[in-house]
Formats: structure tokens, sequence, C-alpha cells
């Protein structure tokens, strides 16, 4: 097998000049290996470090530690959501606007998680085996078939774009339409994708829509539309659940709680799950030896689930604000300061994992934290996107004899989303 992905082990871990780091620089993360040796030099040589960024931002203090991360995450007294979860800083009416679960604490936070929490539970998940086994193997028959193909749209963004489909209860002729919104929203700071770049000047404009992407009120139009054809019914979908139940708190969804959360639903539940599977391919592609052992022996998968998942570290970051001064690693950190906790440095911390570089499908001791550990705001779908993983992975590898990658893999400019926009391969299939 070969790659036209030259990248090593060495290439992570290869010190970079702390004055050359630049968390909040963009561009800095589109070649696939910078982001890493910038994570690498913090947890080295300032952990707890203080990042300048452009006005009219003003810096936030980078956490690249697992054990500090951790540390946080759990704590949303001290450390809150509700200022925002991304580098933004926003005023008041913004947050009035654009708050979504993500965005909230305590008691409210629950109440809104509950809404929704079984449906992602493994009772209803278990009941979906089938239907992500055949949903799978249809994808995989259309994009196999073609011998050369771009993964990511035939594969990793055509699978779990179908499977939310199933839970909204929308159309499979819309999944296109879904991916589209997701790209548009979430890579608001790269050119191929966004309407409106986030630091434009343009931008302003669109201050109260989430990630200040025009593409949200398309996507509030779209949810509004179903929100009317199902209130008051007795469907079991996720659109249904959340106009006609309310919050344990007593405090029914507004309508701009019911934009805010339908809009979370279409971008997480398909951009974190797709960037995944493509991270997971790419590095079997360039672990030959780790696709052969799976292919040996398929009982390792649920565990490579989990190297998958901490080698791919799809969202690079979240961000929490101190509401009390605090110390942390040495430094004091103030009131009202940023505090950006960047799972994917955790995930390569080599007080936690033994051989962080290396990507390892038997890897037994796997504390990642890709969904967040301990948190209050531990990813919702974390079982679903497990389950779609694995299921994934279990049909695929024992229909290809070998892939190749055929082109380059161009990542998306962002310091959110570890994202993959393409990755061309060829396969040959087993007999």
């Amino acid at each position: 097998m070969t790659s036209t992905d030259t990248s090593t082990t060495a290439d992570f871990s290869t010190p970079l000049p702390l004055a050359e780091v630049d968390l909040a620089d963009n561009d800095k993360f589109v070649d696939g290996v910078t982001p890493w040796r910038m994570f690498h030099t913090l947890r080295h040589e300032d952990p707890v470090h203080w990042q300048p960024e452009p006005a009219p931002n003003r810096g936030f203090w980078a956490l690249t530690r697992h054990e500090d991360i951790v540390r946080v995450d759990r704590d949303a007294e001290t450390f809150t959501s509700t200022k925002f979860v991304n580098l933004e800083e926003v005023d008041d009416d913004q947050i009035k606007k654009r708050a979504s679960i993500l965005e909230l604490d305590g008691v409210r936070h629950q109440a809104m998680r509950r809404l929704l929490q079984r449906q992602f539970g493994a009772g209803v998940i278990g009941q979906y085996a089938d239907f992500l086994r055949g949903l799978t193997a249809r994808t995989l028959d259309a994009a196999l078939a073609k011998g050369s193909f771009d993964f990511v749209k035939e594969v990793s963004a055509d699978f779990p774009i179908n499977v939310l489909a199933r839970l909204l209860d929308v159309p499979e002729d819309d999944t296109q339409q879904l991916i589209d919104w997701g790209n548009r929203i979430i890579g608001n700071t790269d050119p191929d994708y966004a309407d409106v770049l986030l630091d434009s000047a343009d931008s302003e404009q669109y201050r109260h829509l989430p990630f200040r992407s025009p593409a949200s009120l398309e996507v509030f139009a779209y949810g509004r539309e179903l929100a009317r054809q199902r209130r008051g019914g007795n469907g079991t979908d996720l659109v249904s659940k959340l106009v006609n139940e309310t919050p344990r708190d007593g405090v029914p969804l507004s309508a701009d709680d019911f934009d805010n959360y339908f809009l979370l639903l279409v971008v997480a539940g398909n951009e974190t799950t797709r960037h995944a599977i493509s991270h997971s391919m790419l590095a079997l592609i360039q672990h030959p030896d780790q696709l052969d052992r799976l292919r040996r022996d398929p009982s390792l998968m649920p565990g490579a689930v989990e190297e998958f998942l901490r080698w791919a570290s799809p969202v690079y970051h979240f961000r929490r604000t101190a509401t009390r001064d605090v110390e942390l690693g040495g430094k004091r950190i103030k009131e009202g300061d940023k505090v950006v906790m960047w799972y994917a440095s955790g995930n390569r911390d080599e007080a936690v994992f033994e051989r962080p570089y290396d990507f390892d499908v038997t890897r037994q001791s796997n504390d990642h934290i890709t969904f967040g550990k301990g948190s209050p705001h531990l990813c919702l779908g974390n079982l679903l996107a497990r389950t779609e993983m694995r299921i994934m992975f279990e049909e695929l590898i024992p229909r290809i004899a070998d892939i190749r990658l055929t082109g380059e893999v161009p990542r998306v400019r962002s310091n959110f989303v570890n994202g993959i926009k393409k990755l061309p391969v060829e396969v040959t299939l087993t007999d």
C-alpha cells in the first residue's frame, strides 16, 4: 500500500520554537503536521499558554495537557460554557439569540440534554444495529464498485448523514443539502466552504446567527417546517421529541431554543463522525500493518474504534470562560478570561498515552478525551458515533484487499474542526 502523505511520527514531535506557535492562525491547521508540533511544544514548554488573538478578540489561555483539560471540562462552576464555547467573543444579545445546549450549564443544561438523551442511549441505538449494517452495506456497494473514488464524499459523508436523516425522519433526497449546510456552517473559516468568512467585515451582519453563517437561516427554515408538520403528533424522531415534550425543568423550548438545537443536531450529527471516519481510513492506509491486524483479528475492532477516536480528534478544541480568578498550571487566570481546552493535544499527551504518536489498534490503555471526560457536556451522540464507526470498519475491511491514496489530502482551514475535505483512493476488492 502506498500513500502520497509522507508525514511520520518524528514530524509530529519535531520541536517548533515557542515563538512560532499561534493557535489563533487557521492557516497553521491545513498541513496535517503543524498543529501537532504546536501542541507538542506547548505541552512541554508552556502547557497553560496565553495565546494572543487579532482584534476584536482579546486572547485566550490554551490548555494542552490531558490533566488540565479534564479538570476544566469537569468544573462548570469555575469554567462556564454560558459565555460561548468557540473562540468568538460575543455580547449578551448574541448569547441570547445564539445559545444552544452547548452554551448552557446547570439545571437548564441537564433538562435540555434529557429531552433527547434516551434517543442516544444504548437501548435505542441497539435497535438501529440492523439498519446501520444495511446502510453501511449500501454505502460500500456504491462506493467500492467505482474502484477509484473520493472516500470522504462516497463513504465518510454519505454514511453518517443518512443515519442522521433516519433520526430526524427526513427524506434521503435531502441528505446532500444537510451535508452542504454543515460544510458552510462549520467551515466558516475556510474559503472553499464559507459563504462569509468568520473574520471578514461582511460577517458582522450575521453576528446573531450561529457561526455567523447565513446558511444557518436555511437550516432554521428547514427545521421550522419539520416542527410545523410534527407538532401535536406522536412521532419518536428527534424533531417530534423537541416540539412535543417539555424539558424537566418545566420551561418549554423557545423558538430560538428549537432553532439552535435543531441546527446543532444537523451539524454535530454529521461533521464529527464524518471526519473521524476519514481520519481513521487515512491512518489505516498509512499504517498497513494495523489494517492487516484488524483483517486477521476482527475482535480487535471495539478497541480499535477507541484508537480511531483518539487519533482522529475531529474537534480540536472547546472554550470555557473563567467565572472567578483561579490558578492553573502555575498561571493566574482572571475572571472573564477565555480558557480553551485543546482536546487534540490531550489525546497525544505523553503523560497519559505510551507512544502517543503511534497509531496502534491494539492499544490497551486509551483514556482519550475526544468526547469529553467526566464532563457535564460529554458528547450526547458518543455511543452512536462509536457504533457507526465500528460497523463501518467491520463491513469495509473484509471487502478490500488493498487501498491506496491517489492524490493529495486537503484539510479544512480551521482551528476548530479537524476536518479532511477529500480522500482520493483506489481499492482492490477481495475475491
